[in-house]
């Protein structure tokens, strides 16, 4: 009740809004995802349903939040790119980290069936999240540079381990044998020992996965004569394309700032 005696109890609530004309990005991780995972007989080092899976998650995103303008994932995390001017609650922290993460989660739950048809869900999926603010575009282009590093770098050693953990060796002879190699040698490894070549794996598995909208033409109907009535529109596309300046230059669009 407004005015009450009991309303001083709010002056304890924490001002939480996020700096104004900076780039917000939700970066959303699986909680305990290694023994989720295990727990329903996930392929390794990658299992494409699950990472589709994810896909989709990222995919719902987009429809429920608008500001949202570009995702970038990869195993059991994605990062979420909000644009710079968005006023989505205020700004306010606590609301956009908690209304992304939750929404995330349902999703999962939700689609599980769809690519897990022959697979119960035996657990509850959890994920964390934490928000981080950039003031510049270059930034936020360096910051998923960074983490498609990060996807090439995590997903060639997890290539190496689950071969020579399938070949025989226990996960201690696996990590110590792998202990101090570079890009080169595993490389070797899979293609002159195991005949893999790590280049033509799925780019799902080394590039991870962009998420943004993307102006297409679409036939709506066809008219009298039976030619078709084209419209534009915003889809939500997913693509594993290697981030480099061709990709900006050919989406630039997607980081414009807002004119203040």
């Amino acid at each position: 009740m407004a005015n009450s005696k009991y309303e001083y109890v709010k002056e304890f609530e924490v001002d939480d809004k996020l700096p104004l004309y900076n780039w917000i990005v939700v970066r959303i991780d699986g909680c305990h995802f290694k023994r989720f995972t295990t727990d329903h007989g996930f392929d390794k080092p990658n299992d494409e349903c699950g990472l589709n899976l994810m896909n989709s998650c990222a995919a719902a995103m987009f429809d429920r939040f608008a500001d949202i303008v570009i995702a970038y994932g990869f195993s059991d995390e994605y990062s979420f790119i909000w644009k710079e001017s968005t006023e989505f609650h205020e700004r306010r922290k606590s609301k956009i980290l908690s209304l992304s993460v939750s929404f995330f989660t349902g999703v999962y739950i939700r689609n599980w069936e769809k690519f897990f048809p022959k697979n119960d869900l035996k657990d509850t999926p959890c994920f964390d999240a934490r928000v981080i603010c950039y003031p510049k575009a270059r930034i936020i282009k360096h910051y998923l540079e960074y983490k498609q590093t990060d996807c090439h770098v995590n997903n060639q050693y997890n290539t190496c381990f689950w071969v020579l953990v399938k070949s025989g060796k226990t996960v201690g002879e696996a990590q110590k044998f792998l202990m101090g190699t570079h890009k080169k040698e595993k490389n070797d490894l899979l293609f002159i020992q195991h005949a893999i070549n790590y280049k033509e794996l799925p780019a799902i598995f080394r590039k991870g996965s962009f998420v943004y909208r993307k102006r297409v033409e679409e036939t709506v109907k066809l008219d009298s004569n039976g030619r078709p009535i084209l419209r534009s529109r915003n889809k939500v596309v997913v693509g594993h394309d290697d981030l480099n300046d061709q990709f900006w230059k050919n989406h630039s669009y997607i980081l414009l700032k807002k004119k203040i």
